[in-house]
């Protein structure tokens, strides 16, 4: 099968977005100066952008902007320092770094793309700023549900993944809560157990978004400072339930009643299991939920087609 992406891009326009509390967010934006919004909002958290996340929208019809959150990618300061402190690093604090872009980029209206984690950053954005979302497009999708975070880290996906997770657990003292302990591990005055705290989790993160289970690191984890952010991120976000009351953005999803979104979702997808994406849609009928058969959390070709044609869909 063909590639179904667009070709690689590279930005005309970026620059450092101060949102306060000393942060320094990394924008970009390519595609069309002159075109149709989008934003895309990447998942982890922690993950950052990536080259190929600009491929995904048509570049003569879209001006793509692309954003990495706070204290991961190229944003400063970086979670791999283990000095620096996350306090502000919250899903509040996030959505409001996205509308201070959109005004600060002049964007009246844009689309808003996310996948995973930015899957519920996206909705959580919507819901806060319904009259900013022209459309949505939502892959590997979550909604903040604690249920979702708990399948992940409390008891759930470790059934299917016994061998991983019994690797990751070997770090936990007896009683203690598995999110603790990689948040105290992953903050320890010592770089050789920050490390290898890192290198466990995101062993974990590498094994599950697929089926049967990889070994070994992904690439992106193969850099330590990617690593050591990412899982520090990510268990300060799930720790916390992302500071998001149990339920609310498919309680509020109803602000959303008018407006047009595509879910996209890989049928084997352990990471975000179709049900999370089925729950959504039923109560935001406009939105239309297309399942991947052959997809994991990971992606495949088919998955990338139907996102493809989703902006494409929605360009015009």
């Amino acid at each position: 099968m063909s590639d179904p992406l667009y070709p690689p891009i590279e930005p005309h326009a970026r620059g450092m977005l101060d949102v306060g509390d000393g942060d320094l967010v990394y924008w970009e934006v390519c595609g069309n100066p002159d075109g149709k919004p989008a934003v895309y909002l990447h998942g982890g958290p922690g993950s950052g952008c990536t080259p190929a996340s600009r491929r995904f929208f048509d570049p003569e019809a879209y001006r793509v902007v692309l954003f990495d959150q706070r204290n991961c990618g190229r944003s400063t300061p970086h979670a791999s320092d283990p000095s620096v402190d996350l306090t502000n690093n919250t899903t509040q604090n996030l959505v409001a770094d996205i509308e201070r872009l959109r005004e600060y980029l002049g964007i009246e209206r844009w689309l808003v793309y996310g996948g995973s984690w930015g899957s519920t950053l996206a909705l959580a954005y919507a819901v806060a700023h319904p009259e900013c979302v022209s459309e949505l497009v939502l892959f590997g999708v979550t909604t903040g549900r604690h249920s979702e975070m708990d399948w992940l880290f409390r008891g759930g996906i470790e059934i299917f993944f016994p061998a991983e997770w019994e690797r990751v657990m070997a770090l936990v003292p007896e009683g203690e809560n598995v999110l603790d302990a990689y948040h105290r591990l992953l903050s320890d005055p010592d770089p050789e157990t920050r490390r290898h705290a890192a290198h466990e989790w995101c062993l974990f993160e590498s094994a599950t978004p697929d089926w049967p289970p990889t070994t070994g690191l992904k690439r992106r984890f193969q850099d330590p400072e990617y690593a050591a952010a990412f899982a520090r991120i990510v268990t300060h976000y799930t720790r916390n339930y992302a500071w998001l009351e149990d339920g609310v953005l498919l309680r509020n999803a109803s602000v959303l009643a008018d407006t047009p979104a595509v879910l996209v979702n890989g049928r084997f997808d352990f990471q975000a299991p179709l049900g999370n994406a089925w729950e959504l849609q039923r109560v935001w009928p406009r939105a239309e939920l297309v399942v991947v058969d052959d997809a994991g959390h990971g992606g495949s070709e088919s998955l990338d087609r139907e996102l493809v044609g989703a902006t494409d869909r929605f360009r015009r």
